[in-house]
Formats: C-alpha cells, structure tokens, sequence
C-alpha cells in the first residue's frame, strides 16, 4: 500500500513539473517603439534605452503585438496640420512604419503654412495595412475621381481609419456604406447628405465599426489613434504612448465601439 501512495506520489510531481514546464515563458519587453522593444528582461522595470515601463508577455504574445503595421497616411493640400500630426506621434511610438502619400509628389502645403512633400504619388505608394485620411481641403481628395479609385483598389487593407473630414473620402469610395460615422461637428449634415447610406453621428469621439474607424476633428483624431494601438497593441500599450506624449486627457473607448474586431 505505501508504494501504490509513493508511486501517486510521484507520478502527481512528475504532472506538476511537465505542466510546469509547458507553460509559456515570459520575460518584461518594452512597449513597442523602436528597436530597443526587441530585447527580452528577466525583471520589471523601465527601458533603459527609452524610458518606458517594461510590460510582462510571452514571447509568442510579444512577437503578435510588435507587428510593424504599414500606415500610409494621404495627404492633400491644405491638409490639417493637428489632424495628421496627432495620429501620426501616436502611431510613430507605438512602432508603425509610416509613408505619406498624396495624388501627385508635389509638395503640397498644410493648412497654407506647413510644406510637405509626399513620399510617394497614388501611382508608385507601396502597399499599407492600414490607410488614413484626414480634414482640411478634403473635397481636394473626396473629389478627384483617381484619388477615389486608388482608394477602392486597395486590397487586404487591415483597416481604414478617418480623422474630421477625411470620413468624406472613405464616404465617397463607398467604405462608409451602410456604417455608422462621424466627423467634425460643423459637418454633420454635410456628410449624411453626402454619404446617405450611412448612418452618421454627433457629439461622439470616434466610431470604431472594425475594420473602418472614423473619429470627430482635429483632436478627437488623437483619442482614435490611441484607441487603435489599444486594439491591436493592447490598453497597456497604448496607456504607455499616451504617457509618453504627456495626453493625460485621454480616456480609453470613449468613443462608440461597434465592433471590436474586423
């Protein structure tokens, strides 16, 4: 009888140990920014490189939340500086590779101020996951037939995301049909005459349907960067970008979430 008790005995630490042992490791990375978030620490802690609170994953968890997403951002001239800039900081820090890309590559001017040159023209932009267009001038890009067919020629777009009036370019290409929107406060009506196959709202910071995110102007832009770090990063992540840039007004999903996943 005491070795049958030895033998459970020991058969329950074996158990104990393999299980044990087939639990994923993890080790503290820093969020994702740059290269120092590829290196691995056996404590918590800050990023001695960056600065930024180190957070716990497994290493299969980390490889899946440090993608490098692709985002071409359009611009057109007379494009709103807050509008670009601001989701621009937040996806910058979050560790996505940025273009821009505008109908041609001449340079173009931001609110008659700012001179930007686009990286690349409709016709040589490399392929994004993720595509975002923004107000000021937007009737420029929402207008011009070639702008709207690149737009819909676009293909495996992971997600499609608008700041103020650039919900009239995804309305004009037809992404906007049948969702529920919103843009800047003073053109509400505008875009529900525009875009009648969508249900358009006010008074709210972003719409987030999945796949096709749109946010209220300028600053809310920020709110619904942030909220698509949180999406594909994680809160933490995207708690640590807000820090980061010093956005303590930001509060997580305030806006209407749809859906949470394409």
């Amino acid at each position: 009888m005491k070795k049958i008790l030895l033998l459970i005995v020991i058969c329950l630490q074996v158990c104990v140990v393999n299980c044990t042992s087939a639990q994923p490791k993890a080790n503290y990375y820093c969020p994702p920014c740059g290269d120092c978030d590829k290196i691995a620490y056996k404590a918590p802690g800050k990023c001695p490189h960056c600065g930024m609170t180190l957070v716990k994953q497994t290493a299969a968890e980390h490889d899946k939340n440090t993608k490098r997403y692709k985002v071409a951002f359009y611009l057109q001239d007379g494009v709103e500086v807050l509008d670009f800039a601001g989701p621009m900081e937040v996806f910058a820090y979050a560790g996505f590779d940025i273009f821009t890309v505008s109908a041609t590559k001449d340079q173009i001017k931001s609110q008659g101020i700012l001179k930007v040159t686009p990286d690349y023209s409709i016709d040589d932009a490399p392929h994004a996951d993720i595509l975002v267009f923004f107000g000021g001038n937007a009737g420029v890009a929402a207008n011009n037939p070639k702008v709207i067919s690149w737009v819909k020629k676009q293909t495996n777009i992971d997600y499609y995301f608008s700041v103020c009036t650039g919900a009239f370019i995804l309305g004009k290409a037809g992404l906007l049909d049948n969702l529920t929107a919103t843009t800047f406060h003073l053109s509400i009506e505008d875009l529900k005459r525009d875009v009648p196959k969508a249900k358009v709202l006010k008074n709210v910071r972003f719409v987030d349907n999945g796949k096709v995110i749109t946010t209220a102007g300028i600053s809310a832009g920020i709110d619904g960067a942030l909220h698509l770090v949180e999406k594909v990063r994680g809160i933490e992540a995207a708690k640590q970008v807000a820090v980061y840039m010093e956005y303590d007004k930001w509060i997580p999903q305030q806006g209407l979430i749809i859906a949470k996943s394409k």
